[in-house]
């Protein structure tokens, strides 16, 4: 799709509903799709998938479909080639994969890893290894991440059917897990990291499950909420603070000690996205409205202002950077979901 004859910059979509969870769909054949969770505080929530239309250059729902609690987190299947099933995966209450039909989303299998409880234990997060794509992992207030194996099946009649099984179960942190996130470092299938509310970034191979490293303790035990890996050089990773202002770049050379802090936010950061194809430039979004790139090639010098600036018309819940066309951004703010060129 060649939008560049237009050459418009920003397009906006408005949902009927307050718009959380977020994310770019992968595939080559299907730019310009995107997936919105709502933010309802009830038990019926809603999902929308949207794509851009050429012709007329706005947003279109193609098809929305019921989530019960709202998304903590929405991906599509990290499938740079198409030659996966057209999926999609949701966390909440439980992990959740779905498939994408041109007229409608199905549900093919629900992940559920507590099946002697009475009570579930909401995922707060879950990452989609890109190397992988059979490999998820979600991380839950319970303390624990679970990693999680997908069998796309054999085809029956002509239809894959979708199953996952735990692969295996860990304590990650002492208190709730908020994030969990893939590393592309040895191989890019074994290596992820986690962060929660006992305020540290812990590093685990799953060859190696017996002990984890600690990369990083925040200095006042603040909870932390995100973390990000550097999509070009696995050895810088994004963590940012509940209610904090600042982003904290951390360097796994140097655990423990921050190689920036991105300081310009003057309300708390909500969301980081790095560059896909770039080592050096990050997106952070907070709800001063804004959304700030940074160049971060001069650290350890610090790193002083952005290098571009965005004003959106609300406090930004969500950035998301496309990772098979780099030239967008996706945040959303209220009820809406703007793409920006940048």
């Amino acid at each position: 799709m060649s939008l560049h004859g237009k050459r418009k910059e920003i397009y906006k979509y408005e949902a009927p509903w307050t718009v959380y969870a977020m994310n770019w769909s992968v595939r080559p054949d299907k730019r310009f799709r995107l997936a919105l969770g709502s933010f309802v505080e009830e038990y019926n929530n809603k999902v929308q998938l949207v794509g851009l239309e050429e012709e007329s250059s706005e947003f279109v729902c193609r098809n929305t479909f019921d989530h019960p609690y709202p998304t903590t987190k929405i991906m599509w299947i990290p499938d740079t080639k198409g030659v996966y099933p057209d999926l999609l995966a949701t966390s909440g209450d439980y992990l959740r994969i779905w498939r994408v039909n041109e007229t409608e989303t199905r549900l093919e299998c629900l992940l559920n890893n507590n099946k002697n409880s009475d009570f579930c234990a909401p995922l707060t997060s879950f990452d989609w290894n890109e190397v992988d794509p059979n490999l998820l992992g979600t991380s839950s207030i319970d303390t624990t991440c679970t990693i999680w194996g997908l069998e796309t099946g054999q085809v029956l009649g002509r239809v894959n059917l979708v199953s996952g099984h735990v692969k295996t179960q860990l304590i990650a942190h002492d208190k709730e897990v908020y994030d969990i996130a893939f590393s592309r470092a040895g191989g890019g299938r074994d290596m992820f990291a986690s962060v929660g509310a006992d305020g540290s970034v812990r590093m685990f191979d799953l060859r190696h499950l017996e002990h984890s490293t600690i990369i990083y303790e925040d200095p006042q035990h603040h909870p932390l909420l995100r973390l990000c890996w550097n999509k070009q050089d696995p050895n810088y990773l994004a963590t940012m603070a509940m209610d904090g202002m600042e982003v904290v770049i951390l360097d796994v050379r140097v655990p423990c000690t921050p190689v920036a802090r991105l300081n310009n936010h003057r309300a708390c950061v909500n969301g980081i996205a790095w560059a896909p194809h770039s080592s050096c430039h990050i997106c952070t979004a907070a709800d001063d409205h804004q959304a700030l790139i940074w160049d971060i090639q001069q650290m350890p010098r610090a790193i002083e202002d952005p290098i571009l600036a965005y004003t959106a018309e609300g406090e930004i819940n969500n950035v998301q950077w496309a990772s098979t066309q780099p030239d967008w951004i996706a945040i959303c703010y209220n009820n809406c979901l703007e793409i920006l060129r940048v």
